[in-house]
């Protein structure tokens, strides 16, 4: 790789071979007695969503202290096992929750603190601390990843996790790429610029070949009804049963309100390094601002470690490759070689559309029949606009990360294309 002084990866907990997955495989138990009730429910996680008993166990839970987590794959290890807590125990009855109560909330907001991360479950909970291989696999084979803790303990709910696993551990080997990039252009390097664009999209096609499998073994229909529901936050869920979010109760009457988005793949710090990568403009992206004028992707980065949204925010201040490809020094061949990339960024987008139209939206639409086989609300289509749904108006839909689904996507994918020359 090109010396880069700019860009020292280990500094911001990225790795040149597995990205923002760690360089060591996530605990799959907390090593210390102490922590001994919290993996005796975890283990158990699917089982006791099944039968109705999770919310009493875990009110019988002791409010455990963080003081004995003592590495960081036990502080991940930990964050990951009370991002599914609290979101089993707020969506796993017939209706939510809206009390967390202490033994989850008081270590959930200590732990989360460790991280500058939400108390929920977000992507690096569900996702980047939450699988385990056997020594010497390929990650990037999702036949050879598995998943740690689960809401359902089925293979569609792994599947799903793996797919973004692989994905990581293959994006990941990009990075460096990247940083090559940079530098080239920094040094005027058109040839080599040209090379590594053209190996960027041999990158991105694999990444979409292997978001592709996403069909093999998870069904739609259990997608939605069965595992969406339990990756849902805590903002923008009025019609759900949330209308102030969730109180985190400390105990001897302290607390307070939390409103969070639920777990998304817009959280993955490789997707929005792609975009920085390429100088894509998502000022405009998806129809929703927030209220101090932040877009939604921006806002995604709160939802990252801290270490990978400071990665995002140096390589913002340093990536060079759009100004310089548009420069009239540029050559046809390096244009030709950046637009590849940015459409080929634009095809994967395609890919993810018609993968949440056909996971999402259409099980929205059908949805009616499983939800009269059901005694528990489906809590993916309370968040929705219902009446949308019913008027077949897919736009209606919000996704986990409480953005209007298909509208934001488009213009997603919209604003990717655009960035051509």
């Amino acid at each position: 790789m090109i010396q880069s002084p700019e860009i020292n990866l280990d500094e911001y907990s990225v790795s040149s071979e597995h990205g923002f997955l760690s360089c060591d495989l996530p605990l799959v138990k907390l090593p210390h007695a102490h922590y001994a009730p919290w993996e005796a429910i975890a283990v158990q996680l699917p089982n006791l969503i099944q039968n109705g008993q999770i919310r009493c166990l875990i009110e019988e839970l002791p409010v455990l202290t963080t003081a004995l987590l003592e590495t960081e794959p036990e502080w991940r290890r930990a964050y990951s096992i009370l991002g599914f807590f609290t979101h089993a125990y707020i969506w796993g009855g017939e209706k939510p929750s809206d009390v967390l109560p202490p033994c989850i909330a008081k270590p959930f907001l200590e732990v989360s603190s460790h991280f500058e991360l939400p108390p929920c479950a977000t992507y690096a909970a569900l996702t980047l601390w939450n699988f385990t291989t056997a020594p010497g696999k390929i990650l990037s084979d999702p036949e050879n990843v598995s998943l740690i803790t689960s809401f359902t303990g089925t293979k569609d709910e792994e599947w799903f996790i793996v797919i973004s696993v692989a994905m990581e551990a293959k994006g990941g080997e990009l990075i460096s790429l990247m940083v090559d990039a940079i530098s080239a252009a920094t040094t005027y390097n058109v040839q080599l610029l040209t090379a590594l664009l053209y190996r960027f999209v041999d990158g991105i096609r694999d990444l979409t070949i292997l978001l592709q499998r996403m069909y093999e073994k998870n069904d739609p229909d259990f997608f939605f009804h069965q595992l969406r529901p339990f990756l849902a936050g805590s903002k923008n869920m009025a019609a759900a049963g949330l209308p102030h979010g969730v109180y985190y109760d400390f105990g001897n009457g302290n607390g307070e309100w939390h409103q969070h988005s639920g777990g998304s793949n817009a959280q993955s710090s490789l997707i929005q390094t792609f975009d920085i990568f390429l100088g894509v403009n998502h000022a405009a992206t998806g129809d929703i601002k927030l209220p101090q004028g932040t877009s939604y992707i921006q806002e995604m980065r709160n939802y990252m470690p801290a270490p990978h949204r400071r990665f995002l925010e140096t390589l913002s201040t340093l990536c060079n490759i759009r100004p310089y490809v548009t420069s009239n020094e540029a050559e046809s061949p390096l244009k030709e070689a950046y637009n590849a990339a940015v459409l080929t960024l634009g095809a994967f987008r395609d890919v993810h559309i018609e993968i949440v139209t056909r996971y999402i939206i259409m099980p929205a639409r059908n949805g009616s029949a499983a939800r009269q086989s059901s005694n528990t609300l489906n809590l993916a289509t309370g968040s929705s606009q219902v009446n949308s749904l019913v008027d077949s108006k897919p736009s209606g839909l919000y996704g986990t990360g409480g953005t209007s689904l298909i509208p934001f996507l488009k213009q997603t994918r919209d604003d990717t294309k655009a960035a051509a020359c």
